[in-house]
């Protein structure tokens, strides 16, 4: 049995790609894991993860003991974003390519779980994760195809989020995608060839 933590960056709801994309994996994962309990955390739902501010990074460098109320409520956020990924299991994020980069939503959850002394630490041998011995999946889903061909050089979302995982100890992350939702002859299937990697993928 796992617990698994399902992070939404799109606005689109059901109609999102890389949300089906997302479910699809958990189906896949619920099959392997029986039992396995899903929280989902929409992004784009509810209180959104502010952008960080001056008064956010006071509170991220200031002890718990020290902080004052406003620090206390600044640090709110990254608190429990941090909070549930230490709970959970396996990661399963969202992805779509918004500008050949991720949604703003997805951004600022990053930056709140990307901490100095909490999630990660230099020592005189250089960076180390501090969140270690569990699985993340990337649901990512783009208009265009970027796993190869022209466009291969602009593949940005896939790296980046594999390494800010990994950046906070989180090596084990597999990448899926929905590619080639805007071109014609391509999306029609996008969506179930991209469906079709996981059920033939190993959980």
């Amino acid at each position: 049995m796992k617990k698994i933590l399902h992070i939404i960056s799109s606005p689109r709801g059901d109609a999102s790609l890389s949300v089906q994309l997302g479910n699809a994996i958990i189906d896949k994962l619920q099959a392997a894991h029986p039992g396995s309990t899903v929280a989902v955390h929409d992004l784009t739902a509810g209180v959104l993860f502010p952008h960080l501010e001056e008064v956010h990074l006071r509170s991220f460098f200031t002890p718990a003991e020290s902080r004052t109320a406003e620090l206390t409520a600044a640090v709110r956020h990254s608190e429990e974003a941090i909070a549930e990924i230490l709970a959970a299991d396996i990661l399963v994020i969202d992805a779509p390519v918004y500008n050949f980069n991720i949604p703003s939503t997805l951004k600022a959850w990053i930056d709140h779980i990307v901490r100095a002394g909490i999630t990660f630490k230099y020592d005189e041998h250089g960076a180390h994760g501090l969140i270690n011995g569990k699985q993340a999946y990337i649901a990512l889903s783009s208009g265009g195809i970027f796993s190869e061909g022209p466009l291969q050089p602009l593949d940005f979302v896939a790296p980046y989020l594999k390494h800010i995982l990994g950046f906070i100890g989180i090596t084990d992350t597999t990448v899926f995608r929905v590619e080639g939702s805007a071109l014609t002859g391509i999306k029609e299937t996008a969506l179930e060839k991209g469906i079709s990697k996981i059920r033939l993928a190993a959980a």
